[in-house]
């Protein structure tokens, strides 16, 4: 089963039929909100807002565990999550569809494993590539087919927000290799791969990141989001092709 995880601007998802919304416990606490269950393009998938549905939580305060784990306890298999992104790289500019292929986290204490206490084993879990190879080629074949275009591969820098970074640190980002920059695909992305569950992210690129072009003064949150406004249905078209397939 398909679970696709909205962020900002994509709090809901358009054209989900036979919607019913299941609350799930789980032993690490609430999800952002309750799963919704629907038909999307004929596929039956769940749906979660990750900020909740009125985005509500901020980056820091998401409880990753609980979501992640409420997706596989209904029996989802894979995880195509929705984020907003600022861009670094010269090419990802304001209204690119991006799907990375690496991760640097640079986030601070968020539950970021379901291996912790003392009746957990040691676990180490590989994480040398972040995201599925699969699902990764099933969105962007889905993008091609859709004539959308993608970039396919990009360094995804999380941070732990709320806050946007300076201009500072987003030239470190840079130096580390950063071609854009986040505040929640981690500790979501391995979490997912700890669950045993295919996880792949569609990155809307909302701006600039903070010092580069149109961003060098100051960043736009109005820009922002008519940017996110102008993109979601490309990327709701985008995840059609995906259920579809």
């Amino acid at each position: 089963m398909l679970a696709i995880i909205g962020g900002s601007g994509f709090a809901r998802l358009a054209g989900l039929a036979n919607t019913r919304r299941e609350v799930v416990r789980t032993p690490y606490g609430d999800p952002s909100c309750a799963l919704t269950h629907g038909d999307f393009d004929g596929r039956p998938i769940v749906f979660l807002a990750r900020h909740g549905y009125g985005h509500t939580i901020a980056p820091h305060e998401i409880n990753y565990r609980a979501n992640v784990w409420a997706l596989r306890q209904v029996g989802v298999t894979q995880v195509v999550a929705v984020a907003t992104a600022g861009g670094i790289r010269a090419d990802c500019v304001a209204g690119s569809l991006v799907v990375p292929d690496q991760i640097v986290d640079y986030t601070w204490g968020r539950g970021h494993t379901f291996f912790e206490g003392v009746e957990q084993p040691v676990t180490h879990v590989d994480f040398t590539w972040p995201y599925d190879a699969a699902l990764r080629r099933q969105l962007i074949e889905a993008a091609q087919r859709c004539g959308e275009a993608v970039i396919d591969g990009a360094v995804y820098g999380c941070t732990q927000g709320p806050r946007l970074e300076t201009a500072a640190e987003i030239a470190r980002l840079a130096r580390d290799g950063c071609d854009l920059v986040g505040m929640t695909g981690m500790p979501e992305a391995a979490l997912a791969r700890e669950a045993h569950l295919a996880y792949a992210s569609l990155c809307v690129i909302a701006n600039q990141a903070a010092g580069l072009g149109a961003s060098s003064a100051a960043i736009s949150m109005p820009d922002i989001h008519a940017v996110l406004e102008a993109t979601m249905g490309r990327v709701r078209t985008v995840l059609a092709e995906v259920a579809r397939a």
